[in-house]
């Protein structure tokens, strides 16, 4: 069991981040336990979600994101993918939201200061990274760990009552409640944790045979059922805490600092406020590291695409900076609590679009085999999609219809754009849908897409002219002597190549004549006649210009040698911003091999 435990702790952290705060907190503060049966209903479709994202990755080896490009056609999954960015760029929203409110609650950080000191976070991913993924799976837990016993404290003190509690437990909601209920749903039933789940259940050794498989499915399951039922304690705690302080008391809660503030008094101890802002820090950096999981995973899947890590997680860090910037710029600190519920709504909007592909994937026979989900689970599936559509098109239709009417002058500007795009999520939700019905023919296309099997007898490649760079330098002994042994292996013909770049050759070009030319040209004949006394044939280049880059491709496009040789400097990092990058600058502008020495 503790082999397989692990990726269901790192998924467990989307539904406790700083998004599910606010919302839980409003639906708390505003309508006391009344929506607690929505938690619960939430972390039951949570289960199953995840369970059957889980089962997706064991049997076919395969995360969300690579099945959907597996399934269906470029266009759809282009866009599939984009509104996944969507919601993960409003779910790291969330996460710079809380840090930044945590940070200054404990310390007094300004809101704006501290959404901008968010962004070194990446260093911090990255640093966690190297580590393996068991390293980074304590790290969260032990961050999670943080957070429940925070609030195990904060609920002994706020002493709520049980029988209230179990109130909550029914049913119930109406036009109030439905826009928070929404951003519970959305908070807690997270769509990216659907891809990232199926992806990091591949991290263990699983087995290929049907009884492996079956004990990884089994083990797995387990795991899901234990971590997404400690979000829910978190979730829960928190919206009794806001019931059981606020509601009651009857104090209207507008952000985050405000709770903060609102519990030392309420609850008689300043240890409440403090337990809040460290609890709230912690899931707002636990939060992070599986959000840049889920982006890079997304990002692969769907467009077969790889980026360097830090810089995948600084682009989605800034698209989230910048709105939470702007927010606190223009509307105020106090604005960024609705920011927060705003971006669990988000989420909401685009789970149907995760949801209803993972049912039907998982339902598939032809993909799943025995494990394919029976009929009792795909009637809970689907039961689940549909509760999850329903209600996110009683709130577009709900939200759309109030925008229509307070937007004035600019109604008919919001019916040309909003509508036509609505109209088109819902055509492409019901495709989805129907898929399974329309078409069959692309389940089982390639997903890892591989050149062809090499043939019989591999082509034998042959060198007629070899370019060597020279820079006046030890490295130039090492460039001939490999270009030499080349040329005498097919015997080629050697085009010896150095680019002045001098204060005054940068000036005059051709005409300059210092002292360190003339002794360049000495120095370069030498070589050259060290290489015809190889009984080599060859030629010296010398050009004069301002980035020896651009005059190395424009002399290898002259020449058209069938292969290149360059010295490597070995310098990195400040020093390649110093003294310049010339081969990382000319092969990628070349079609020639480019043979690089040391």
């Amino acid at each position: 069991m503790f082999a397989f435990a692990g990726p269901a702790y790192l998924v467990s952290v989307g539904y406790m981040d700083p998004g599910n705060w606010a919302t839980d907190l409003e639906g708390g503060a505003s309508f006391g336990y009344q929506l607690l049966w929505v938690l619960v209903l939430s972390n039951a479709m949570a289960v199953l979600l995840q369970t059957l994202s889980a089962r997706l990755g064991i049997v076919s080896n395969l995360d969300l994101a690579q099945a959907c490009r597996e399934s269906y056609p470029r266009v759809v999954s282009r866009i599939l993918w984009l509104l996944c960015e969507v919601a993960i760029a409003a779910c790291d929203l969330a996460e710079v939201l809380g840090a930044a409110i945590g940070l200054n609650l404990l310390f007094g950080l300004p809101l704006l200061a501290g959404v901008l000191l968010t962004t070194l976070d990446t260093l911090l991913i990255l640093w966690f990274t190297r580590f393996g993924i068991r390293v980074m799976e304590a790290f969260v837990l032990s961050l999670v760990t943080i957070i429940g016993l925070c609030f195990a404290v904060e609920i002994w003190l706020a002493q709520p009552s049980l029988a209230a509690m179990a109130t909550g437990l029914v049913p119930r909601i109406n036009d109030q409640s439905l826009y928070v209920a929404i951003g519970i749903l959305g908070a807690t039933v997270m769509p990216h944790n659907l891809y990232l789940h199926s992806a990091l259940v591949q991290t263990r050794r699983i087995g290929a045979s049907e009884t492996e498989k079956r004990l990884a499915c089994k083990f797995n399951f387990i795991d899901s059922v234990v971590a997404l039922n400690g979000a829910l304690f978190v979730n829960a705690g928190i919206l009794i805490l806001a019931a059981a302080t606020f509601f009651q008391k009857g104090v209207e809660v507008k952000e985050l600092q405000q709770a903060h503030q609102l519990l030392a008094p309420l609850l008689g101890t300043s240890a409440a406020s403090v337990l809040f802002a460290l609890a709230l820090f912690c899931a707002g950096q636990s939060s992070t590291l599986t959000g840049t999981l889920a982006g890079q995973i997304v990002m692969e899947g769907f467009l077969n695409f790889r980026m360097r890590p830090w810089l995948r997680r600084l682009i989605t860090r800034s698209v989230a900076v910048v709105p939470a910037g702007l927010t606190i710029l223009l509307a105020g600190e106090q604005a960024t609590y609705k920011l927060l519920i705003l971006s669990q709504v988000v989420l909401s909007l685009q789970l149907p679009f995760a949801v209803i592909p993972l049912v039907q994937f998982t339902s598939d026979k032809r993909r799943m085999g025995s494990f394919a989900n029976p009929i009792w689970v795909q009637v809970l599936a689907w039961v689940t999609a549909v509760i999850i559509v329903s209600l996110n098109l009683r709130l577009a239709y709900t939200t759309f219809g109030d925008w229509l009417d307070n937007a004035g002058a600019w109604r008919p500007a919001l019916l040309l754009g909003a509508l036509p795009l609505a109209l088109g999520l819902l055509a492409l939700l019901v495709w989805i849908a129907l898929q399974p019905l329309l078409r069959r023919d692309r389940a089982g296309a390639a997903v890892v897409e591989l050149p062809a099997n090499a043939a019989d007898v591999l082509p034998v490649t042959s060198y007629t002219k070899v370019l060597v760079t020279l820079d006046h330098t030890e490295r130039d002994r090492t460039a001939v002597s490999h270009a030499l042994a080349i040329a005498k292996l097919h015997g080629a013909k050697l085009v010896l190549l150095h680019v002045e770049e001098g204060v005054t050759s940068r000036v005059y070009g051709e005409e300059a004549s210092t002292a360190e030319v003339e002794m360049g040209m000495r120095y370069f004949r030498g070589i050259l006649e060290a290489v015809e006394r190889a009984q080599v044939e060859a030629s010296l280049l010398i050009r004069h210009s301002v980035e020896p880059q651009r005059e190395i491709v424009r002399v290898v496009k002259e020449v058209q040698p069938d292969l290149v040789v360059m010295g490597a400097h070995g310098h990195r990092g400040i020093q390649d911003l110093i003294f310049g990058t010339t081969i990382n600058a000319v092969r990628h502008e070349i079609s020639v091999p480019v043979l690089i020495v040391r």
